[in-house]
């Protein structure tokens, strides 16, 4: 499969939501199209409620890259829960899930993680450095009319080549390495995704910890415009640049208020 961007090829955008890390950014684009979900609260990854070592439920899927071995994903009890494990030794890959869901400015994306360490490596301005412990992508079906002729040229040329669902919008949060919480950047392999990064190596690795994020003042920090409707979702562990081991957990994924 090809590689996807946001992670140094990740895996994630490609899958109908296409994360071309360069190449998987590609792949996990393809995967967009779902039922629309209520604005209210409602569910994206019910990992708790699906079995220990069963296959993934609610249109999970796993998006791969051609030539690199694939991060392992796999479904262990954690206590009273279950949760998702992701194992990347040197490998790539992402869990992602197509859907439509319309967001406003009250609507929040949480979920928890846990990792076990950071990429030692992991630099969010390179490509060789495009690797990180655990990663949450969230794919927007952004207009093509509001990109620039350039943007809108690139974007073009990539969905003939990786299908019409690569994303022309991405936000990427990160747990990384050195660099401060509250950084952003553009993705090393392409300036259509944000990286946002909200750990690093001084701040809970070890531990579970809650995440919520603003979807709508994240795009428009972002992007500088309205968040459009979103298309999917997508997690991963990535250490092919690098060639480290990690391994990193997720809990349940949702949207509320």
């Amino acid at each position: 499969m090809r590689r996807s961007a946001c992670s140094n090829g990740s895996a994630a955008i490609t899958a109908g939501i296409a994360v071309t890390r360069q190449p998987l950014f590609g792949t996990l684009l393809g995967a967009t199209a779902g039922a629309v979900l209520a604005a209210s609260a409602s569910s994206i990854g019910t990992f708790s409620a699906m079995s220990p070592g069963g296959n993934f439920e609610d249109g999970w899927t796993l998006t791969t890259l051609r030539d690199i071995a694939p991060t392992r994903f796999e479904l262990i009890g954690d206590g009273d829960q279950v949760v998702v494990k992701a194992t990347a030794d040197a490998a790539a890959a992402s869990l992602t899930r197509t859907l439509r869901q319309n967001i406003d400015e009250q609507t929040s994306l949480h979920w928890r993680w846990r990792i076990d360490r950071v990429v030692e490596r992991s630099d969010i301005s390179s490509k060789q450095g495009d690797d990180f412990a655990a990663r949450l992508y969230v794919f927007f079906d952004y207009p093509l009319d509001r990109l620039a002729v350039f943007e809108r040229t690139k974007l073009r040329l990539a969905r003939w080549w990786y299908g019409d669902h690569v994303p022309a919008a991405v936000l990427c949060y990160v747990w990384a390495n050195s660099e401060k919480p509250g950084t952003t950047a553009w993705n090393a392999y392409t300036s259509r995704a944000r990286m946002i990064v909200l750990r690093n190596a001084t701040d809970s690795v070890g531990n579970w910890v809650e995440e919520k994020r603003n979807l709508a003042a994240d795009f428009r920090a972002a992007f500088g415009d309205v968040a459009p409707v979103v298309t999917g979702v997508a997690i991963a562990a990535d250490t092919d640049q690098t060639g480290e081991s990690v391994t990193a957990w997720f809990g349940d994924i949702g949207f509320g208020p």
